[in-house]
């Protein structure tokens, strides 16, 4: 008859397996994630680039305007709500740019670092923002939040805590 203390080591070894195995399962995940925002991030560029070169100096009236034929009984054309959607996508912050241009998410984010005298981790900007403080909230708040520190809405510290750009600092509103 087996000893506990061999069920317990071969039940240890059984865990520590499956650890890894998943381990290994998201390192893929995250690989195959960081290459899927680079693919997206390539569409967001060539957007933001081609919205420059069409709004140049002149606001885009040295361009074309390529004639397209409208119907005589067209709907009216509804006018775009104002505000950033959840899931969109993080403007490059620049001078005037107010916060109200980020997403809800992202905007609590921005509130949680403006109230706070200190930099913080991405695991007290969890708790702040009321979220469990498990791998994947804090994972999901880091990623968030790399985003805007590579938009320049935010400084990431070598520390791994992350504060407000300083154009931000005064409130951002």
């Amino acid at each position: 008859m087996p000893s506990v203390v061999g069920l317990l080591e071969e039940r240890e070894r059984g865990a520590r397996q499956r650890v890894e195995v998943l381990r290994q399962e998201a390192d893929r995940v995250l690989a195959e994630l960081r290459d899927a925002e680079l693919f997206w991030e390539r569409f967001v560029t060539a957007r933001e680039v081609l919205t420059e070169v069409l709004t140049g100096p002149g606001g885009g009236a040295d361009v074309e305007e390529a004639v397209v034929p409208v119907a005589e009984s067209t709907a009216p054309t509804p006018t775009p709500k104002r505000g950033a959607m959840p899931g969109s996508v993080v403007p490059v912050w620049r001078e005037g740019l107010e916060v109200s241009a980020l997403s809800p998410d992202y905007q609590q984010i921005v509130r949680v670092l403006a109230a706070s005298k200190t930099a913080l981790t991405c695991g007290e900007i969890a708790s702040a923002l009321g979220l469990e403080r498990v791998p994947a909230k804090v994972e999901g708040v880091r990623s968030k939040a790399a985003r805007m520190a590579d938009r320049g809405w935010l400084v990431k510290e070598p520390s791994g805590r992350f504060t407000l750009a300083p154009g931000l600092r005064g409130g951002g509103s």
